[in-house]
């Protein structure tokens, strides 16, 4: 039997509306680079949907990709990005950012987001210090929203983070891989005009919210939009076919469909957080979004593995095995049903 799989949020293809674009578009002649049609309109309905008009809006192909480019372009030689220990760019890169000759300086975090506080206190630190010069110098800040745990930022921390890295000229820059998941979510409460206002840039996951590939980089400072796209080619990420990414986007921002369809995996999250609730499984973070964080016995698990499949996360102080439950925008409703059978006869 084919094991149902729960791994993570790209599992599938793209969205069916996206699919069908392309399919209808195949044989159009465009522009190439991201100069077509269909780049130029993804733009705007972007710029109008985070209320920015001033805002630059690159397409890309992978968050890896887009993070690697915005950190470096950002950053000075001696300059290091500041992150959560759990952060994507410090856990799940293959040391990409260090590659770049940028240092990582994480900071601990509580379910994966890092405080004002925080960073101020480590700045602080750092042009206080006598040798300042002999060590990397804090030079922009890195969030992820929603959180590698799943958890998220509420506005009054973004707008808190905004001011003190305004304070030591710091540029802000969300990652927003599964950032459809925290839109759809009832407690969020950041929009993307927030964002727009309070980063100095952010990127729109697109990989793990529908797309076929791709991510939406939206440099919304004007600062730092010179000369990006001689970034984009000397990364090798200049898409010559660019137009495939400005259809799934352009797609994905029609019709509000990019939050939308976001919807059902949050919903869909939440009834697994139920039913593990209900059979006496206590989970991991406090996690809202899309994904699920079970602390499960030794037997528990291994009853699970045999019809699904999910990530090992870690190992929890009294033995249990932390581990991740992802739904996403594709998720069918008989597999959530069949699942949440199964907890509630562990």
């Amino acid at each position: 039997m084919e094991k149902i799989d729960f791994q993570c949020d790209y599992l599938e293809g793209c969205h069916p509306v996206i699919l069908q674009v392309l399919q209808d578009s195949n044989l159009e002649q465009t522009a190439g680079y991201g100069n077509d049609p269909y780049c130029v309109r993804a733009a705007m309905r972007i710029r109008e949907a985070c209320a920015c008009e001033a805002a630059e809006v690159h397409f890309l192909v992978g968050g890896t990709q887009t993070n690697l480019l915005a950190i470096s372009a950002l950053l000075r030689p001696y300059q290091g990005v500041l992150c959560a220990e759990e952060g994507h760019i410090a856990t799940h890169e293959t040391g990409a950012i260090e590659a770049t000759g940028h240092k990582v300086l994480t900071l601990p975090d509580t379910d994966g987001r890092i405080t004002a506080a925080q960073v101020e206190a480590y700045c602080r630190a750092h042009w206080e210090s006598t040798v300042q010069e002999h060590t990397v110098q804090p030079g922009m800040v890195y969030l992820s929203q929603p959180t590698e745990c799943g958890t998220l930022y509420t506005r009054a921390e973004l707008a808190a983070m905004h001011i003190v890295c305004q304070k030591y000229g710091l540029p802000l820059y969300v990652d927003g891989a599964r950032l459809g998941y925290a839109l759809a979510t009832p407690e969020n409460d950041v929009t993307l005009a927030n964002l727009a206002e309070l980063a100095d840039l952010f990127y729109i996951g697109g990989t793990k919210c529908g797309a076929m590939f791709g991510e939406a980089l939206v440099i919304a400072n004007p600062v730092y939009q010179k000369d990006f796209r001689y970034m984009i080619k000397q990364r090798g990420a200049l898409l010559a076919k660019g137009r495939l990414l400005g259809i799934q986007f352009d797609t994905l921002f029609a019709e509000n469909r990019y939050v939308d369809i976001c919807r059902q995996a949050v919903a869909q999250a939440a009834a697994l957080r139920e039913a593990f609730r209900g059979a006496g499984i206590p989970l991991f973070g406090q996690s809202p979004t899309n994904q699920v964080f079970p602390i499960l016995t030794k037997a528990q698990a291994q009853a699970l593995s045999e019809k699904y499949v999910y990530s090992i996360w870690g190992a929890a102080a009294d033995g249990r095995t932390i581990v991740r439950f992802c739904t996403s925008w594709a998720t069918r409703l008989e597999d959530i049903e069949a699942l949440c059978r199964d907890i509630a006869a562990l």
